[in-house]
């Protein structure tokens, strides 16, 4: 084991994509988990597959009332969080900014900046009274370079990249430490939800070259969560190798 037996982990997002691949690496570590998306049926599909203790939140983590109040109903032997996987997030479109869906733009705000801030606003507070916890945010080579079409997507994910900085500042008085991991082109739902369900655009993203997968990613979280207590990996940037930069792709 790493470390990481019994620790209670929550983790966002965790119905499908890296989410899901993280539940399964962090099970297989003995873990307790706390999942939680909007899609309770998938959550409870995957928990079927996962030999250790489960607790599942039904959340829109865009609403800071509905996130609130899920973490402080937590059941007595959840509520010390160990670990939170700040993983819930999606893009919209690939519109130049003064073509885009303002729809679009909402949705990724809400979700991958303050959907983040609020479940880090309810969690880590219960962790700095505690003197003990790690906070990890997925968030994307998308945060440090920018790529046509990506305009506020990218914005999003340079916000988490300063988030993380930020809240690494506000707490090197304490314990807890502060991780982002950033990973290029992964194979999950998001493309298909990127293009509104258009399963033959979103597969095009994948063609010719070899992507990351979703348990590649959940790999290197695991990783960063099971480091001895006195060190803090700052930032893992994960690519496929066909990948060197967010524009640069061996596609055959």
């Amino acid at each position: 084991m790493s470390g990481l037996k019994n620790k209670v982990v929550l983790i966002s997002g965790a119905s499908a994509g890296i989410g899901e691949a993280s539940a399964h690496k962090f099970a297989e570590e003995g873990a307790r988990l706390i999942l939680v998306a909007r899609r309770i049926e998938r959550l409870k599909k995957l928990t079927d597959a996962l030999k250790t203790d489960c607790h599942l939140i039904e959340l829109d983590i865009q609403k800071f009332e509905s996130v609130t109040q899920a973490i402080e109903q937590l059941p007595t032997d959840f509520k010390d969080i160990d670990v939170l996987v700040n993983n819930a997030g999606l893009g919209r479109g690939l519109e130049k900014l003064h073509e885009g869906k303002v729809d679009g733009w909402e949705e990724m705000i809400d979700t991958n900046i303050k959907g983040l801030l609020y479940l880090s606003r309810a969690v880590i507070p219960s962790m700095v009274e505690r003197g003990s916890g790690h906070i990890i945010n997925v968030g994307s080579i998308a945060g440090h370079e920018v790529y046509p079409g990506g305009n506020v997507y990218c914005a999003t994910k340079h916000a988490v990249d300063a988030l993380t900085k930020g809240m690494r500042i506000d707490l090197v008085d304490t314990p807890l430490r502060v991780s982002t991991v950033d990973p290029g082109l992964v194979e999950t739902e998001f493309s298909h939800v990127r293009f509104y369900g258009d399963r033959e655009r979103a597969s095009q993203t994948y063609k010719g070259y070899t992507p990351l997968t979703g348990a590649d990613v959940a790999d290197a979280i695991v990783w960063v969560a099971s480091r001895p207590a006195h060190v803090q990996i700052a930032e893992v940037i994960i690519l496929p190798t066909d990948q060197a930069s967010v524009t640069s792709l061996n596609k055959r």
